[in-house]
């Protein structure tokens, strides 16, 4: 598997998008505070990202390799299709049965008395995360570096503000700064874990990519509807944060267009 370029990109461009939430976490440093209407934009930021990173780099192009594949429109719909509805499964299986919290939403899942609340929200951004990582590792495994690298570039700009979020909410529940960048770090490199998997498996399988890109496709999907688009409402800014969805779905069509 490791002599496959394709896993090595994926790894590689996976860990590069997770590690932009660090970087994103940096600014807690030099600013004491940040607007909840500011944060609200940035959350839609995030989303406007993801949805056109998903739009063009995975429904797209997995409707095209179905295509290819089968030589028949309507059964590459289906595939996709299919394949986003099972991504869409395995994640709110995910969020139902393992114990996780958003500071802004609460709770969700199980939630056993022994994990701290701390731990509790790693697992949310790690569930929040791994989904990403499996699109860049798909993305890369398809065969198309400049798809991987889109995705790469997308995911880790929008990882920029989730990371500065993310940290910001950290120290308002009086963890310390440099605590908060080490969990945000922790949160950040489970999105190679997700780019190794999905890099190894479609790599080892080349039918799979319609159904990599689709299942993880309907992952982000379930990602945008379920957790980004009503934090960044839940904060009372629905209208910056639909601007902030429009900007950062703009800002991906133009890097997508660029790249691809």
């Amino acid at each position: 598997m490791w002599n496959n370029p394709s896993v090595v990109y994926g790894l590689l461009g996976s860990l590069g998008a997770g590690l932009a939430t660090t970087i994103g976490a940096l600014p807690i440093f030099f600013i004491k505070r940040v607007t909840e209407k500011v944060q609200g934009v940035m959350l839609g930021f995030g989303a406007g990202v993801m949805l056109a990173a998903t739009s063009f780099s995975l429904i797209i192009p997995g409707i095209e390799a179905a295509t290819s594949a089968t030589g028949n429109n309507v059964t590459a719909a289906l595939i996709v299709a299919i394949g986003i509805l099972l991504g869409g499964a395995f994640l709110w299986f995910t969020h139902r049965n393992f114990p996780h919290e958003h500071f802004i939403k609460g709770s969700e899942g199980n939630q056993p008395s022994n994990l701290a609340r701390v731990w509790l929200f790693i697992l949310a951004i790690a569930l929040h995360n791994f989904p990403e990582g499996l699109a860049v590792g798909v993305g890369f495994a398809s065969g198309e570096v400049s798809q991987g690298l889109t995705l790469a570039a997308g995911i880790g700009l929008q990882n920029i503000p989730e990371g500065m979020v993310v940290a910001l909410s950290l120290i308002a529940e009086r963890y310390s700064k440099l605590y908060a960048l080490w969990i945000v770090l922790l949160t950040g490199l489970v999105e190679p874990f997700g780019g190794l998997i999905g890099a190894g498996v479609v790599s080892l399988a080349k039918p799979l990519i319609p159904w990599g890109l689709s299942f993880a496709a309907g992952a982000m999907l379930f990602v945008i509807s379920d957790e980004i688009i009503p934090e960044s409402h839940r904060l009372g800014y629905e209208k910056q944060g639909t601007i902030g969805l429009m900007l950062g779905f703009v800002l991906m069509m133009l890097l997508d267009v660029v790249l691809g």
